[in-house]
């Protein structure tokens, strides 16, 4: 996998990378972060044809899903900090 283009963006890194015909565009912001991936074909063949389909929408899209991902991690430390919490015995 080799990076072949960036798409600028204020604060996002949006990376996009060429492996096997298939175009991956991974967002990062923080710990976090999405990758989507896009087989070349009729509609995609260059890395100008994925910073037209990466638009502004598409760009917001990414954005409003990074706080339910971090909503979703703060969910899963809770549950495991229950569950360490059930196995000790209760000391009198």
């Amino acid at each position: 996998m080799r990076i072949v283009g960036d798409i600028p963006h204020p604060t996002l890194k949006i990376t996009i990378f060429l492996h096997d015909s298939k175009y991956a565009v991974k967002f990062e912001a923080g710990l976090y972060e999405q990758t989507y991936k896009f087989r070349s074909g009729e509609e995609i063949s260059s890395v100008e044809d994925i910073k037209a389909i990466v638009d502004d929408t598409f760009i917001n899209q990414v954005q409003l899903a990074l706080p339910l991902m971090h909503q979703h991690k703060l969910e899963a430390l809770g549950r495991r900090k229950e569950e360490v919490a059930d196995e000790f015995d209760e000391i009198i």
